[in-house]
């Protein structure tokens, strides 16, 4: 019976990550498709609608907001928009975070974290994280020689970790890429 449970178990871990992806993928083909389909039906003729176009309609407004994102007063525009969700309470704190998330993943995370690093808090004990900032002293007001490394050190399994200004000497450079250094990480090392 355990070793029924086992392969159970096995199963369970090939598929849903599959499941669920395919899943996330069909909701936001299928929520766009509705939302933008549903606008597009009270505008064009009935008979001119195939379905489909809503998705089309969501992809050209994704790319035509990356052309206009390039433009000088849509980009003021923006700012103002921006500078305007920064006053309200509540939203400043779910707009920023998200705008910063998205925006680390389509400006490449590559370019923010600049190397993977070993992070020694003495004992033996190390923790995988990201330089963010070289010269954290500064954000710190310290001395010059109290030169600070910024490190973002992200937390397994959940969105979310740390940013700790540590020693210089405290940190290792590893010869890993970003991407391995994440699934490390967000596995929980279990990952291979």
């Amino acid at each position: 019976m355990k070793r029924l449970g086992r392969i159970f178990l096995k199963g369970i871990g090939t598929v849903l990550p599959v499941f669920l992806s395919l899943y996330v993928v069909y909701w936001v083909l299928t929520t766009t498709e509705r939302g933008l389909g549903e606008m597009l039906q009270r505008v064009i003729p009935d008979n001119a609608y195939v379905p489909g176009m809503g998705l089309a309609a969501g992809v050209l407004i994704v790319f035509g907001a990356g052309i206009l994102a390039n433009l000088w007063g849509f980009r003021w525009l923006f700012g103002c928009w921006e500078r305007l969700m920064g006053r309200i309470p509540l939203v400043k704190s779910v707009y920023g975070a998200v705008r910063d998330f998205v925006g680390f993943f389509s400006e490449g995370g590559e370019k923010k974290f600049s190397k993977v690093v070993r992070v020694s808090f003495g004992n033996g004990f190390y923790l995988i994280g990201f330089v963010t900032r070289e010269d954290g002293e500064k954000l710190l007001k310290l001395e010059k020689d109290e030169k600070r490394i910024a490190v973002y050190m992200p937390m397994s399994y959940q969105i979310g970790g740390y940013t700790a200004f540590v020693p210089a000497e405290s940190i290792k450079p590893l010869d890993m890429n970003m991407e391995d250094a994440m699934r490390l990480i967000l596995t929980a090392g279990v990952a291979k």
